[in-house]
């Protein structure tokens, strides 16, 4: 070990600067599809030792001497954001006529953008950094201050924080019914970053007994809460409908009434094994192909398709008249639909995709020749001012969270803690059979170990799934699988802390890392005997 890390920090020039490009791609494989645990633990030591590296001469100004730890954790990140986000580039190649252009800003582009934050967090502990213990500290502390920014600044982005590779089955989830991402973020990279204190740090024996503490009280737990009995499921059978309709398809205007008789017959099945047949059906997101309330029709047609006491959540396309002499707002929305054909509710997405569903700085941008993908409609999608909890015939609520807003645990207030289920739609066809739809499913499986609350989840091409509320499956169809699928709906289970509780922990957590970084480089040296 000491001579792998003697080689490491005497790396320089483009040696280091590939070395943490490559330590950042060998940790995107502990995220999903791959979920290799192991990779964390080889790539944060290796990004201890490249920050150890870095020699600076007193002499020099501020800049020049953060400029070479900076450069590192944008390497780091870079490779880690490019291996675990190149297939965002699919969605530029479903109209590549019109958007292929774009293709290196999304493939090469945003990465590049994200790695700044590593960059901010390799910064950031620099800034504490000593040879011992505290260093591991300090890049916690890091990490979890850059991970937070990044899950709110400029809209927000945290896909794949560095957190839910400590989170990849759900044994290891159920920290997150006790702390939030933020925190586990930070204590994630203490633990990944601890073996570099093998023969290469004062401290090293305190630093991996604590180490070695989380993750054993990390799995402990995560034993402990699954061997809770679940309560009792309130006894109705939910139906996941996956018609897998290419995206090509699904915007093509002579396709859209086929479409829609594919989701009906889908729809009226009959239940496997003469099990119930469903109370509540399920479709995706914008699985309506066409403005419903302009389809009298289409509501007849699923009035005749629903049997006596079903009902249907759908996802569509909702237009609103915006007044006179302007076009409509258009918003993407949620319809619930009784057996007799009638709209009995409705909730708009809050949390939109820049650049897909709606463009940035619109005015300007397209005075440059832009549009966002969702260019079809006259200024893309309109969000709703705030989220609506649907109520559905009979009484029971379900918190919607449409398409990428699952990935937000802060899109998960405490009204999701009353509802009934989380209810996630979601059409990931624009993606294809890449790791985007794997770790989609893997972001959203968390939002219920986070509340308690079990989730129904309808996604187009995949993958849907009823998750109980230790983020545990319940049935699911697999990606490209078309079909239905059939359980009845978990009930919930209590979580030991609230969203203020946790945030209160995320800030003494990362003040406690921040004094063990400060009080390593005024020179004390954690020993033990």
């Amino acid at each position: 070990m000491e001579r792998l890390a003697g080689r490491i920090i005497l790396l320089s020039g483009a040696s280091r600067a590939i070395v943490g490009f490559l330590a950042g791609l060998l940790a995107m494989f502990a995220q999903p599809p791959f979920g290799i645990f192991a990779a964390v633990f080889v790539s944060f030591p290796m990004l201890v030792w490249l920050i150890d590296g870095v020699a600076t001469h007193p002499d020099e100004g501020a800049v020049r001497r953060l400029l070479p730890s900076a450069s590192i954790g944008w390497c780091f990140g870079f490779g880690y954001f490019l291996g675990g986000l190149w297939w965002l580039g699919n969605a530029f190649l479903v109209e590549a006529d019109l958007f292929a252009w774009a293709l290196p800003l999304a493939v090469v582009g945003l990465p590049a953008l994200l790695a700044l934050f590593y960059a901010l967090a390799v910064l950031i502990a620099r800034c504490l950094w000593s040879d011992g213990v505290g260093r591991i500290a300090a890049l916690a502390v890091g990490f979890g201050v850059a991970e937070w920014l990044r899950s709110f600044l400029f809209t927000g982005f945290p896909w794949n924080a560095i957190g839910y590779a400590a989170m990849p089955m759900p044994l290891m989830m159920q920290s997150a019914s006790v702390l939030n991402v933020a925190t586990i973020n930070m204590l994630a990279v203490f633990v990944f970053a601890a073996p570099a204190l093998i023969g290469t740090g004062k401290g090293a024996r305190i630093g991996l007994a604590a180490a070695a503490v989380l993750f054993a009280a990390h799995i402990g737990y995560g034993y402990y809460r699954l061997s809770l009995p679940v309560p009792p499921p309130p006894e109705r059978t939910v139906r996941l409908v996956q018609p897998v309709i290419d995206q090509a398809k699904k915007m093509d205007d002579r396709e859209r009434a086929a479409i829609f008789e594919e989701h009906l017959a889908l729809t009226a099945a009959p239940p496997q094994g003469g099990d119930k047949r469903p109370d509540l059906i399920v479709w995706p997101e914008t699985s309506i192909p066409f403005i419903l309330t302009d389809n009298p029709d289409a509501l007849s047609r699923i009035a005749e398709v629903l049997q006596e006491g079903q009902v249907l959540v759908a996802g569509a396309v909702r237009a609103e008249d915006a007044g006179a002499g302007l076009p409509p707002r258009y918003y993407n929305s949620i319809y619930v639909i009784d057996d007799r054909g009638q709209i009995v509710g409705a909730a708009d997405k809050v949390h939109l995709v820049p650049f897909g569903e709606y463009l940035p700085f619109e005015d300007m941008l397209n005075s440059w020749g832009l549009s966002s993908i969702a260019a079809n409609m006259p200024g893309g999608f309109s969000a709703a001012s705030s989220r609506s909890v649907l109520t559905l015939p009979g009484g029971r609520t379900f918190y919607p969270l449409i398409c990428y807003e699952a990935i937000f645990a802060e899109e998960v207030d405490g009204n999701a803690r009353l509802a009934d289920a989380l209810l996630n739609v979601t059409n990931d066809a624009w993606f294809g059979d890449t790791p985007g739809p794997r770790q989609h499913f893997h972001q959203a499986q968390l939002r219920t170990v986070e509340t308690g609350t079990p989730m129904i989840r309808a996604a187009n091409t995949g993958i849907s799934a009823i998750v109980d509320a230790r983020g545990v499956l319940v049935v699911g169809l697999g990606y490209n699988y078309k079909g239905v699928t059939d359980a009845i709906l978990p009930g919930k289970m209590p979580t030991m802390t609230d969203s203020a509780t946790r945030g209160r922990i995320f800030w003494f957590t990362g003040g406690f890392l921040l004094l063990v970084a400060a009080i390593s480089r005024r020179g004390f040296n954690f020993r033990t005997n």
